[in-house]
């Protein structure tokens, strides 16, 4: 298998919280899933992630999401791997155990399938050693949630072809994740070596009693975690050293590394740390079950992402990348403006916000004006349209993840003015808002009212002619007023 766009059925052997979180993140990106592990609940709990996954994709992607692929459990390894596309392990990260299985995955599944492992940690040259051909071999490490989080660790072992890495990132890529390929062979990889050595650290201060559970967590999420979500280390530490950067930053606090304020080795998980930690979190949980928190946490990260992807930057950037593939996949609509209901136009009733409504009413009148050639060049060489009265109407409600669509009728136009009225319907073709705007052409340059250039006019013109044949909007030209008595 060489190529990405023919991968349609994902094998996945291992259902835990990794495992199911893959079934998620592939199935919702419209492949095909067929998983195997043999706890008698698997179908249950790979049904509840799913719930959840598809709850904060929904928030993420809305319409745009593709069809849904399907989920299949599947009664036996071979059933699950031997008509894959690509396979993914994701069992526990106990090595002999990995080695024995994967010899078994491969000797079911399709000469031509990219077997992967979610392993955090081992090394791929050592999983891949009872394998018959470990160059089709490749570690695909995820973080949970794995269908929300969009890092995915790639690395080879001595034997993996370059095809074969290639290969498992344009299918991660396909799915919305952002793979990052290891250069070298390296135990715990790249992110997990960072956490770590952080977690090392936290169980020291909990274990010396300078911190609880609580308290080393409040440290990072109201600190240098809001950081790391978009700037990550090196850019952050950049920036803490002003206009002379990285070189002065090191010169500064470079000298503090020679402090012992760490600890560089783990300290004893002795039975009194352990019960010590476990009630700390207990404590902290406060009650709240599992999905519960899941849920937060989920919702949480969809507004990180969805803030991110606003200013087009770290995950936001590959978020962003990710709908825009699927748009591109979607029907054009050269008459108006398909689209979903954003999480960032929601307000607190849970419904697309006022100004949202003008937005959408905004770009659906720049699919106008790029119909009739009136585009960025035109407006690039000195010309435009401007909105200089509107009046909005709203007749429902637009939800999150909602497919909605706005369609424009021109009602009239003369040398400088484009009279335009605007529906929005949702999925089931019910009105959800109006908008009547009156467009006024100008002379950029001039700073002035000016007539349309002549192909511009005569474009309107056909649509002013084309729009006269259907019905006029019972409410254009309608006025706010209270009802007479």
């Amino acid at each position: 298998m060489s190529d990405v766009t023919k991968i349609r059925t994902i094998g996945l052997v291992g259902g835990g919280v990794i495992g199911a979180g893959w079934a998620a993140r592939f199935a919702l990106a419209g492949y095909d899933v067929r998983m195997f592990d043999p706890d008698p609940e698997i179908g249950r709990k790979v049904e509840a992630v799913l719930g959840n996954a598809r709850r904060a994709q929904q928030r993420m992607l809305g319409a745009l999401l593709p069809a849904e692929g399907a989920v299949h459990i599947a009664s036996s390894l071979a059933d699950a791997v031997a008509n894959a596309d690509f396979i993914q392990e994701s069992l526990p990260e106990i090595e002999d155990l990995k080695q024995r299985v994967l010899a078994q995955i491969e000797a079911a599944a399709r000469p031509d399938a990219i077997i992967g492992s979610s392993t955090s940690g081992l090394l791929p040259s050592k999983l891949a050693a009872n394998m018959a051909h470990p160059e089709r071999f490749v570690v695909g490490h995820p973080f949970n949630p794995v269908y929300l989080l969009p890092l995915v660790e790639i690395c080879g072992g001595d034997k993996t072809s370059q095809a074969t890495k290639d290969l498992a990132t344009a299918l991660y890529t396909s799915c919305g994740m952002q793979p990052l390929q290891v250069r070298v062979e390296v135990d715990g990889f790249i992110a997990d070596r960072l956490l770590e050595a952080l977690w090392r650290e936290a169980l020291w201060l909990v274990n010396d009693g300078v911190a609880t559970t609580a308290e080393i967590d409040d440290a990072i999420r109201y600190g240098a975690g809001l950081r790391w979500s978009f700037m990550g280390t090196f850019l952050t530490y950049r920036l803490a050293g002003g206009e002379a950067g990285m070189r002065h930053f090191l010169a500064q606090f470079g000298p503090a590394l020679k402090l012992p304020w760490t600890h560089l080795v783990a300290c004893e998980l002795t039975d009194e740390l352990t019960d010590t930690v476990a009630a700390q979190s207990d404590d902290q949980a406060a009650g709240i079950g599992l999905r519960e928190y899941e849920q937060k946490r989920d919702d949480c990260l969809v507004d990180v992402m969805t803030a991110l992807k606003a200013n087009d930057f770290a995950a936001g950037a590959t978020l962003k990348a990710y709908g825009e593939r699927l748009a591109a996949k979607q029907p054009a609509d050269t008459d108006g403006l398909s689209t979903h209901v954003d999480t960032a136009w929601i307000d607190y009733n849970g419904h697309m916000t006022e100004w949202a409504y003008l937005k959408v009413f905004g770009d659906t009148t720049d699919v106008l004006l790029a119909k009739i050639g009136a585009g960025p060049d035109y407006v690039a060489a000195g010309h435009s349209f401007y909105t200089v009265e509107s009046h909005l109407r709203h007749l429902g409600q637009a939800r999150l993840g909602e497919a909605i669509r706005a369609t424009t009728q021109v009602l009239d136009a003369d040398a400088k003015r484009l009279h335009i009225f605007h529906t929005m319907t949702g999925a089931d073709g019910t009105v959800i808002a109006t908008a009547e705007h009156m467009l006024l052409h100008v002379d950029a340059k001039a700073d002035r009212a000016a007539a349309m250039l002549p192909p511009v006019a005569e474009a309107v013109a056909a649509l002013v002619e084309t729009h006269a044949t259907l019905e006029r909007p019972a409410a254009a030209g309608r006025a706010i007023a209270l009802a007479k008595r």
